[in-house]
């Protein structure tokens, strides 16, 4: 064991990049909520970049370390602390055996992912160590990590410290934060004064906001074109036959509060839903609190793809940078 856990923090779990490949029978691809950022602290660290890390959510944990190890700390404006004095965060830090990691209170955003050198190494769970709860499944016994715990870490050569990530490959959501959107398969089941209403209006990220989805209050009720609910299909116009919810899917039940569907959530069900956020604004998402302004953009296919493109361009730009 290498790690003590002194205190867990608030939603703290173990999360690499998931587990793709079993979302046909439930099982959601999981894994860290802000994917940029926990690839950027592996690189800092010297893992690979899907080794797995800490994910904490508002409020980050409190760790002693049993032996030397080279941190990394990114996504949210979260101060760490070694031994009670502040440290840069996305900046390699080195960490002594005996020394205390803590951090301050939260300034931004809202989920940081900390990497240890040689990674957090908890047993796989089909491929991944990915802790879904609901599930049971993955990290330690499928829960989230408690005071008490003692966290192995696997073996690896340190990188160099001090080395940090500069503030322009730092990607953060705005003010508002904006989310695009590509309509999808139930679009039409909107009126066209309804699809207007949701771009055009700004919406607040909900308190009801975890890793299986994001709901988001203040815009208008969405109304529906009427039609004969089909055989399958509850009574209210919101709901469909029972369809697969892709990655990112927008519900909107009852027409009320579009709810966004993130790293955990169920992989099908009777809700219609009007798109998806483009997955190049997905880790976004990850970092905003309750209460955020959110615009909703609607953008094409090919400017979807040319999103997800800029993101590869800045991932690879921060590969070369920690080379």
């Amino acid at each position: 064991m290498a790690i003590k856990v002194l205190h867990h923090g608030l939603s703290t779990t173990i999360q690499d990049l998931g587990r793709p490949g079993y979302f046909h029978l439930g099982i959601p691809a999981g894994g860290a909520m802000d994917r940029y950022a926990l690839r950027a602290a592996n690189l800092l660290v010297g893992n690979d970049e899907g080794a797995a890390g800490l994910e904490a959510v508002f409020m980050g944990p409190q760790l002693e370390f049993q032996r030397d190890a080279l941190i990394a700390v990114t996504g949210a404006d979260m101060p760490v602390k070694i031994d009670g004095q502040p440290q840069p965060g996305w900046t390699a830090l080195r960490v002594k055996v005996g020394q205390v990691v803590s951090f301050d209170f939260l300034k931004s955003g809202a989920r940081i992912c900390i990497a240890v050198s040689g990674g957090i190494d908890v047993p796989e769970a089909l491929g991944s160590r990915s802790t879904y709860v609901i599930g049971t499944l993955g990290g330690l016994s499928g829960r989230a990590v408690a005071a008490g715990d003692e966290l192995p870490v696997g073996s690896g050569s340190m990188a160099r410290a001090g080395r940090s990530v500069s503030e322009e490959l730092r990607r953060k959501p705005g003010t508002p934060a904006e989310l695009r959107v590509l309509p999808g398969l139930y679009w039409d089941r909107l009126t066209d004064v309804a699809k207007a209403n949701f771009f055009d209006d700004q919406w607040k990220v909900a308190p009801e906001a975890d890793r299986m989805g994001y709901r988001f209050r203040g815009g208008r009720k969405l109304e529906f074109v009427d039609r004969k609910q089909p055989f399958g299909a509850g009574s209210d116009p919101s709901n469909i036959v029972d369809s697969c919810y892709p990655y990112g899917s927008i519900q909107v039940p009852g027409g009320t509060e579009p709810i966004i569907l993130h790293r955990d959530a169920v992989s099908g069900g009777g809700y219609f839903t009007l798109g998806a956020v483009i997955s190049a604004d997905m880790d976004l998402i990850a970092q905003l609190q309750p209460h955020t302004p959110t615009q909703f953009v609607k953008v094409t296919m090919d400017e979807a793809l040319a999103a997800r493109a800029d993101r590869q361009a800045l991932l690879a730009r921060l590969r070369a940078a920690l080379a």
